[in-house]
């Protein structure tokens, strides 16, 4: 696990719908860590949804905050740490990342993630999504395609529960870190 930051955190990337919230929660229970998840952290700080920040001050702004929460939640150490789709976007996010811990990335199938995520935009809590779901995703996907290859490992979760996906990653912890 050469590369691995100096702190121990496990920070979780990948694009919306690849299941990174949920397998943060069930790897922290696992572990006995803190999860911390940054969109909710900026939610909480900024006492307002992502959704109204993206409509009241645009996505520069939200990414803004994104970094700023994702560099005060990597200071501390034995974190599980979802990130937000985006925060990738930033080569200072991607930095902070490989500093803050080992970075595992998870990755799904297109059609997977459309299927996730599709009664969230209807919803209205993906921003990003805005218009016809199908569209912005493969618009998206193909935009970053190549966004999370700076993570040590990458998991693929479109046959795969969120359960599978954590129990895998307790297997490839360091077991200095647990």
């Amino acid at each position: 696990m050469s590369g691995i930051g100096s702190s121990r955190n496990i920070i979780i990337v990948g694009f919306m719908g690849t299941g990174k919230s949920t397998v943060s929660r069930l790897l922290s229970e696992r572990l006995g860590w803190e999860s911390k998840d940054t969109d909710e952290e900026i939610e909480r700080l900024a006492g307002r949804s992502i959704k109204q920040m993206f409509a009241e001050d645009g996505e520069q702004v939200f990414r803004d905050w994104e970094s700023r929460v994702l560099t005060d939640v990597l200071s501390l150490g034995r974190q599980v740490v979802a990130t937000g789709g985006g925060a990738v976007l930033r080569e200072s996010n991607r930095r902070a990342m490989l500093m803050g811990g080992w970075v595992v990335a998870l990755t799904a199938d297109k059609m997977s993630l459309i299927r996730r995520v599709t009664s969230s935009a209807v919803a209205g809590t993906r921003p990003l999504l805005a218009g016809d779901a199908e569209e912005r995703v493969s618009t998206l996907l193909e935009s970053r395609r190549n966004a999370y290859d700076f993570a040590h490992v990458v998991v693929d979760t479109s046959k795969r529960s969120p359960s599978e996906v954590a129990e895998l990653l307790v297997r490839w912890i360091p077991s200095s870190w647990t």
